[in-house]
């Protein structure tokens, strides 16, 4: 089913693609599609995305479905910590995407777990079955899938009431004066790059607690406790302050330290069990190349 967004124009100027990518969360190309399907009206008429937009127009969007992505179970190695009839606990590696989407629509997270189990709740979207919360594809660690209706409310539930627990290691330019501290800024998708999110006035709300775990020459090594689960939180709340992750391609400095993305890894995740309702806690340490980086920031204190 298709979803209507309405809008008024209140900022006159902009390219029409341009305006509706600030204001919904959709790509200009997303957008470009759209209009060229005749979704995307202006007073009422069809028009192109190089429209300049007039303060006071009238603007409807008609966001057709995507055409449902093609989940094929691949025999791709899992680390799993943990799993019950009700949840698994998977280590995944840097560098794997958790589930299809366009550009990456296969070799993914799910595309393991399903080989892995037939046993994964239903998504509402349909190409992220059991997912329940993601970690990006360049940082390492702990996720909760959820392998059926009953787990997968559960664990939303908690993520939404902020019960559970996700504490994450990284790597970050510069020192603080400080031990700990907290970031409570909001965050949505940059208005000036589509690729990137930002810490904007009007955002979700996000809170990042960190604790300085130890600090070498132009680098540190952090704790992070989510409170919240923005995307890209931790990368954006940490760069807002002037901390950014070491080896972050979109947040980052170009001059950092050498490896295939932000350091950053979830080590730790505690939720309760769907069913019983016990506490369960996993730790789990991070990859070579982040434990082999840190030894070498040691080395250099020496």
């Amino acid at each position: 089913m298709a979803e209507k967004v309405e809008l008024i124009v209140d900022q006159a100027g902009l390219r029409l693609d341009k305006y509706l990518a600030e204001r919904i969360d959709l790509s200009r190309s997303r957008i470009k599609d759209l209009a060229q399907a005749g979704q995307v009206l202006v007073n009422g008429k069809k028009t192109k995305v190089s429209y300049k937009v007039e303060a006071g127009d009238q603007i409807e969007v008609n966001i057709l479905p995507l055409e449902p992505l093609d989940l094929e179970p691949e025999n791709i190695p899992l680390d799993i910590v943990y799993e019950d009839d009700d949840v698994i606990v998977v280590n995944k590696p840097q560098g794997m995407v958790v589930h299809p989407a366009a550009g990456h629509p296969n070799h993914t997270l799910v595309n393991a777990l399903l080989y892995h189990t037939r046993d994964l709740a239903d998504s509402p979207e349909g190409f992220r079955p059991g997912i329940v919360h993601r970690i990006d594809k360049d940082t390492s660690g702990l996720l909760m899938v959820a392998k059926n209706a009953k787990a997968r409310e559960s664990l939303e539930a908690q993520l939404a009431q902020k019960s559970n627990k996700r504490i994450y290691l990284a790597i970050v330019h510069g020192n603080f004066a400080e031990k700990s501290g907290t970031v409570d800024a909001p965050i949505a998708r940059n208005p000036r790059d589509r690729k990137q999110m930002a810490v904007v006035e009007n955002g979700k709300n996000a809170v990042t607690h960190f604790k300085v775990l130890e600090q070498y020459p132009g680098y540190s090594l952090i704790e992070c406790q989510l409170e919240t689960g923005r995307t890209h939180q931790i990368r954006v709340h940490m760069a807002y302050i002037g901390h950014p992750l070491a080896g972050d391609p979109l947040y980052g400095p170009r001059k950092t330290l050498p490896g295939h993305g932000q350091f950053l890894h979830a080590q730790t995740l505690g939720f309760e069990q769907p069913t019983t309702g016990q506490w369960l806690e996993f730790s789990v340490e991070p990859p070579e190349i982040f434990q082999k980086t840190v030894a070498s920031l040691r080395e250099k204190m020496k």
